[in-house]
């Protein structure tokens, strides 16, 4: 074939065959592609429009406190500081430009590292370190509890004798024997043994030392003695007599509702009114979280949206009975205004924990938007409710309430806004229409509203508490609309009719209602498999878990399947995480090995079921601390113990000097207290090390292990400071009996439990 124009003839060779499909399936693809890009450029652009950016500023807020907390070291408040402020100086000259979206993202991240920074350096006071085991104490009582078997309370320190070079600390929480504590307010002299912040109890698990931190409590400990009310030097200034007049009202409900309840009866209902659920027996309590309902003792969203819901529409009713209102005035307002009252004074008497403060301030959002007629219920108030508490609390974000009570608000608004619109759109000739008139339709609701609340709280649950509840869908359905309907409403009615004594007939309603929760709890945690347990796992998969909730609730196009496919990566990965071989207490006296079985066997020197039963927890393993099977395999004499583990290597706890040279030759690891010889074949884990960096968990690496601590060397924060030259404690000359002799830590435990 000649070319056209003239010119030589040139040959073209056409493809066939195998090689002319294989052109036209590029060709397809390469057809295909750009279109996918495009697609994908197009649900971004459609997620980055005018107002989607607000509900993400909080969760990059969030990720500046991650930041902090995940720092070695404290850093300078003052320079990040500074830094956070020229970033978002940044961002707001760049807010014309496309880099704005970016720009603010850092800013948020910077903010909220430094709002962290500030709030540590804010209240930054002195933790023990080292045990105090006489300390004269003087100071006022200001918050006071009751506990199952024993009374708490926090006592500000105005006097404390102590030897040289201990810190003196500003707050202590000291238990006391069942009905002992003093009142709020008083002015008090005793004696107590001070111990410092309880550490987390395995490398990942939650610290106790830094929630106390950021309550401004240094110590815990008991009192030795009695107690002496004196006459006190100044006054306490109006915090502690507004926190004498809240407690001395708590007492009031809590007395009123004692002369016609009992039991778990009057402690469900006093948590519900008051906060204080430390009271409620052990079984139930626990049969309480097994089966799903555990969040109703917590004072959160939803009593916070009771409470509101129930004095909005009762106020509305009674102002719509005066024909005048309802012409010339906004009763609609007026009742948004009386439900935000009542919501503050409900924060206040229930002790403004975080999961209350959350619940409140997104019931102060949705109300004031009624009050100026802005829809109530968005992302937007959402996210304007998280960067209050975050603002104020940044501590928050890491403990469970806040994650939990976020997760399932962002659940319940992704399902208004995006679920509820489309189940419900349908002519009013339809079978659901017909359903919905023989109440179908709430039944659907609150089915699908406790469903998406669970799943979303689900990686919470197992992260902290290593457990799942696989018929929390069944029990809220058995027990909220009882909860919902009768329970609180009677509550609510008791507390305004208290003043005139009205009030008995209210708290046997409460009490019905109460009994009918406990029946449903106590049947649905004795279902077969209602225990659901899951092993310990890192950070990892609960922040891909997390992503994922937020993909899902947040995005609008199909870019939100994305967020199911980070969940379910998240639970491969989790279920995927190797649990530890060794496990050491931080005081050296617990060690717990893996079997060939696959189960811990523990040696243990004292009594410390509270660590224990912690462990075994971890490790979804169902033993209780006190089964005696825990010790199968471990031999014992009273110069220390040695136990197998999987691949048939000896670890062993030395109780006394003789034992350690026949353990550094036959054993792979030796725990002690003792000094080990310098030629010590084993790797020894020694009183020095378990002081400095606390507890550890060995992983078998090849021949070696892989060990991970609670206080890594170089880490060094206010609540977890680095004690590297601190003294060494005195070693006990007398050798501990296993499983008999308690530390004053193990027994502060075993009485906190």
């Amino acid at each position: 074939m000649a070319e056209r124009g003239g010119g030589k003839a040139r040959a073209r060779t056409w493809p066939t065959g195998e090689g002319a499909r294989a052109a036209g399936g590029f060709a397809g693809v390469a057809g295909v592609w750009p279109s996918i890009i495009g697609t994908l450029r197009d649900w971004a652009r459609a997620e980055a429009g005018a107002g989607r950016l607000l509900p993400w500023v909080p969760i990059a807020f969030g990720a500046g406190i991650a930041i902090y907390f995940n720092a070695d070291r404290e850093p300078v408040a003052w320079f990040v500081s500074l830094v956070a402020a020229g970033i978002c100086a940044a961002a707001f000259v760049l807010r014309r430009s496309k880099a704005f979206a970016a720009m603010l993202m850092v800013a948020a991240i910077a903010s909220g590292f430094a709002v962290a920074a500030l709030k540590t350096a804010r209240i930054s006071h002195a933790v023990l370190a080292q045990p105090i085991y006489a300390s004269s104490l003087k100071g006022f009582v200001e918050t006071h509890e009751e506990r199952e078997r024993t009374d708490r309370f926090v006592l500000h320190v105005t006097h404390m004798e102590t030897r040289r070079a201990m810190p003196v600390l500003e707050r202590v929480r000291l238990s006391v024997r069942k009905g002992t504590a003093p009142s709020v307010g008083s002015y008090i002299e005793m004696k107590a043994r001070l111990l410092p912040p309880l550490s987390p109890l395995r490398p990942g698990s939650y610290d106790f030392g830094r929630d106390m931190f950021f309550q401004g409590i240094g110590a815990s400990g008991f009192a030795m003695g009695g107690i002496t009310v004196l006459d006190p030097p100044q006054s306490g200034g109006w915090k502690l007599r507004y926190a004498a007049a809240m407690q001395g009202m708590r007492d009031a409900i809590d007395a009123r509702i004692r002369t016609v309840l009992s039991g778990d009866n009057r402690a469900i209902a006093t948590a519900l009114l008051t906060g204080r659920r430390d009271a409620i027996t052990t079984p139930v309590n626990d049969a309480m979280f097994i089966s799903g309902l555990g969040h109703v003792l917590s004072i959160s969203g939803y009593h916070m949206a009771v409470v509101a819901g129930v004095v909005f529409f009762a106020v509305r009713a009674l102002l719509a009975l005066i024909p005048g209102l309802t012409v010339t005035f906004p009763i609609k307002k007026w009742s948004a205004a009386a439900a935000l009252a009542a919501a503050t004074f409900y924060l206040l008497l229930s002790g403004a924990e975080v999961a209350t403060q959350r619940s409140y301030f997104m019931t102060a959002v949705v109300l004031i938007a009624v009050m100026v007629d802005r829809r109530a219920v968005t992302f937007r108030t959402l996210a304007v409710a998280a960067m209050l508490v975050l603002t104020f609390a940044p501590e928050a974000l890491v403990h469970p309430s806040f994650q939990m009570s976020f997760a399932a608000t962002l659940g319940l608004v992704a399902l208004i806004q995006i679920g509820m619109p489309r189940m419900f759109a349908s002519p009013d000739n339809s079978h659901v229409a017909r359903v919905a008139l023989w109440g179908g339709r709430e039944i659907m609701t609150l089915a699908l509203a406790s469903f998406v609340a669970g799943l979303a709280t689900t990686p919470y649950a197992a992260f902290h508490f290593h457990r799942i509840t696989p018929y929390g869908v069944l029990a809220n359905l058995a027990a909220m609309p009882v909860v919902s309907g009768l329970v609180m409403p009677a509550g609510l009615l008791g507390l305004a009719a208290m003043p005139f004594g009205l009030d008995g007939v209210f708290w046997n309603l409460m009490g019905l209602g109460i009994d009918w929760m406990i029946v449903v709890t106590v049947w649905v945690a004795a279902l077969p498999g209602a225990i659901g347990r899951m092993a310990a796992f890192g950070t990892g998969p609960l922040v891909l878990a997390t992503t994922g909730i937020v993909l899902l609730g947040l995005l609008r196009t199909p870019l939100r399947w994305a967020g199911a496919g980070a969940l379910v990566a998240a639970t491969l990965w989790a279920v995927m995480v190797p649990q530890p071989d060794i496990l050491v207490s931080g005081d050296g006296h617990s060690v717990a090995v893996r079997d060939r079985e696959g189960r811990l066997r523990v040696m243990r020197s004292a009594k410390d079921a509270f660590l224990v039963r912690e462990w075994l927890a971890a490790d979804a393993d169902s033993r209780v601390a006190t089964d005696p099977a825990l010790s199968n395999g471990v031999s014992c004499d009273p110069d220390g113990c040695v136990v197998e583990m999987a691949d048939g290597r000896l670890v062993a706890l030395a109780l006394q000097p003789e034992a350690l040279a026949d353990d550094c030759v036959r054993a792979t690891v030796v725990v002690t207290s003792r000094q080990a010889p310098t030629d010590c074949g084993a790797l020894v884990i020694d009183q020095e090390r378990l002081r400095r960096q606390g507890t550890l968990a060995l992983r078998r690496k090849g021949e070696g292990f892989a060990v991970t601590a609670i206080r890594p060397d170089g880490v060094d924060r206010p609540w977890s400071p680095a004690i590297a030259d601190a003294p060494k404690p005195p070693v006990p000359t007398r050798a501990r009996r296993p499983g008999v002799d308690a530390t004053p830590a193990e027994a502060d435990r075993q009485a906190e439990d």
